[in-house]
């Protein structure tokens, strides 16, 4: 019997809170979720408003943060709630690429070591720590843009080809989880293009009422995670909870 609705977070991991929606999803779930442990995360010193006894700095990029995640996670209550903002689409000398011969080696790497194997790492230290009895719930920020059966534009070749991988990343961690699981849900969200430092070279050409605040996205995303179902693990969700074609 499928089970639908998800139970109420005793403990919330957020990774990438130095972000823009990371901060807004810091304030969301305190807000909900008073009486929860909050775990964060941040590459940096972060601007959210953080417990520092429950804070780890660090980059998820760099593989040594998967044993040091796990220690720092060990000696802390089980996150029931992940919630991964880990990413990038543009820095200082890059921006999406138009056409293939402006895609460079450099660039697809980067994407790749922010957009998915911060993920992963994330995942590898989470992976042991699971019970089976105990509720779960992983959920990564994703892109619409890396939906390859929804892509009828092209460009931005890096950053689609790295949130594809990132979408089989939470594809194949809902297989493997579900598994062993008695309730596991494990999904990519679509969160809109939010007011954040990702999305601002490229607002121009979106209407306001397309462009949503941090905190707009961020009740969004809570919501989704509040009402997923079993049959929902392993999708890429929009922020209002339809599926979105992988």
């Amino acid at each position: 019997m499928q089970q639908a609705g998800n139970p109420a977070p005793e403990c919330i991991l957020l990774a990438g809170v130095g972000g823009g929606l990371g901060r807004a999803l810091v304030g969301e779930v305190a807000r909900r979720y008073p009486r929860a442990q909050l775990l964060t995360i941040s590459r940096a010193n972060s601007a959210a408003p953080v417990d520092a006894q429950n804070h780890l700095t660090l980059s998820l990029s760099d593989p040594a943060a998967t044993p040091a995640v796990k220690d720092w996670l060990g000696a802390r209550t089980l996150p029931h709630w992940v919630i991964v903002c880990n990413g990038v689409l543009h820095w200082q000398n890059h921006r999406p690429e138009k056409n293939v011969q402006q895609c460079t080696d450099e660039a697809l790497l980067q994407s790749l070591s922010i957009n998915v194997l911060s993920h992963v790492h994330l995942a590898q230290a989470v992976a042991p720590l699971l019970q089976r009895r105990s509720p779960f719930t992983w959920a990564s920020l994703s892109a619409k843009v890396g939906s390859i059966e929804d892509n009828q534009l092209g460009g931005w070749y890096s950053y689609r080809m790295s949130k594809a991988a990132l979408n089989m990343l939470v594809r194949n961690l809902s297989i493997e989880w579900g598994r062993k699981l008695d309730c596991c849900r494990v999904v990519a969200v679509h969160p809109g293009t939010t007011d954040t430092a990702l999305s601002k070279p490229f607002q121009q050409n979106i209407p306001a009422s397309k462009l949503y605040t941090p905190a707009q996205s961020a009740d969004r995303i809570v919501s989704v995670l509040e009402q997923l179902s079993d049959a929902d693990s392993g999708k890429l969700l929009f922020w209002d909870g339809t599926q979105i074609p992988w």
